[in-house]
């Protein structure tokens, strides 16, 4: 997904080395072709979201890139690798824009499964492994940090202050957003898949059997 949305950015005049990139991922695809998502029947009906953002990681034009995953029970059912439409000055508040992405996302889901006579118990938890992201939305005051985030953004700690959201902090070493913001060594990206609930067909076969 990250890489998609990586290659994607330069649609309208691609390049030699998109093209190798484009290549890479069809590469990935065929050779992963047996591994899909494990959603298993007992799961339970609770939303949970993790949040992460990649710190000016476009080396263009210094933009961070957003990555939010949804889980629904243990099963994933919803993902986001976007890149944010302005600079942020800091890890802050790159975490905390991406933090309101996930928000967004939340609130639609939760009106979705209304919709289906689903009802979600508040507050709903997303896990962020920023402390200053998740301290901003705790603090009312707009101090140096914040004063130069646009108002609109600030709505996340409304839904906090209401208790609809709640922000968690997660480890460094289990930030499962972290897959959709930027390319990661092999081990961290298996980890995480593990995570994400990606498996092989065979094992689901398995699991079924049992």
């Amino acid at each position: 997904m990250q890489a998609i949305g990586m290659v994607g950015r330069f649609q309208s005049t691609p390049k030699q080395s998109h093209l190798l990139a484009v290549k890479r991922i069809l590469r990935y695809l065929k050779g992963t072709f047996d591994f899909g998502l494990w959603h298993p029947k007992n799961s339970t009906l609770t939303i949970t979201a993790f949040t992460d953002a990649d710190w000016a990681g476009s080396i263009d034009d210094r933009k961070s890139t957003s990555g939010n995953a949804f889980f629904l029970g243990d099963c994933l059912v919803s993902w986001l690798s976007k890149k944010q439409s302005f600079v942020s000055l800091s890890t802050a508040k790159a975490e905390y824009i991406a933090a309101i992405d996930c928000c967004s996302q939340i609130l639609w889901m939760k009106e979705a499964l209304k919709d289906l006579d689903i009802c979600i118990d508040l507050p709903i938890t997303i896990y962020c492994e920023n402390t200053s992201a998740i301290t901003l939305n705790k603090n009312p005051v707009m101090h140096s940090r914040t004063k130069h985030i646009p108002i609109k953004y600030h709505f996340l700690r409304e839904q906090v202050a209401e208790q609809n959201i709640i922000l968690e902090y997660i480890s460094t070493k289990e930030p499962i957003a972290d897959i959709l913001t930027k390319p990661l060594p092999r081990e961290a990206f298996e980890h995480l898949c593990q995570k994400m609930g990606v498996i092989l067909y065979h094992q689901s076969s398995s699991f079924i059997k049992m």
